[in-house]
């Protein structure tokens, strides 16, 4: 009885074809957002690439490099969820790592005030332990998910 109300209000509501038609425009954002992407890494790679015709400023050399690896990653974590449906988190986290250290080298350590310094500090190491934490919980979750495995 209970499968044939839910098939009714299903067939009411046309559910599925609700759900793929939404999921058909987040790939159409999803793919608009890695265009976007792939074409500010272009801008920024012929920016930095026109930069060396001038006297070299190894900071900004360094930002660019680091900006565009940072797009990179971006631009793979949102062509991992096109394949894959889902977020790696710690693509994600990677990035962050990498976003936060980009902002130190380009501003100096000396330049950053000390309470930013610590908050800095305290991210990183919250992310960092997510990185370390993350097999753990990956597996136990593969554990929790296997039908076959008793608790």
């Amino acid at each position: 009885m209970p499968k044939r109300i839910i098939t009714e209000v299903n067939s009411w509501f046309k559910r599925d074809t609700i759900v793929r038609n939404l999921e058909f425009f987040q790939d159409i954002i999803v793919i608009s957002l890695c265009v976007g992407l792939f074409c500010v890494m272009l801008i920024r790679l012929a920016d930095m690439f026109l930069s060396f015709l001038t006297p070299l400023d190894l900071r900004q050399v360094t930002s660019d490099i680091l900006f565009i690896l940072i797009l990179v990653e971006l631009f793979r974590l949102l062509v991992d969820y096109l394949q894959e449906r889902s977020i790696s988190v710690g693509a994600a986290v990677e990035i962050t790592i990498v976003s936060a250290l980009r902002e130190v080298i380009l501003r100096g350590v000396l330049e950053i005030p000390r309470d930013q310094i610590f908050g800095i500090s305290v991210f990183l190491l919250v992310l960092a332990g997510i990185m370390i934490v993350l097999p753990w919980i990956s597996h136990y979750f593969e554990i929790a998910e296997s039908p076959n495995i008793k608790h």
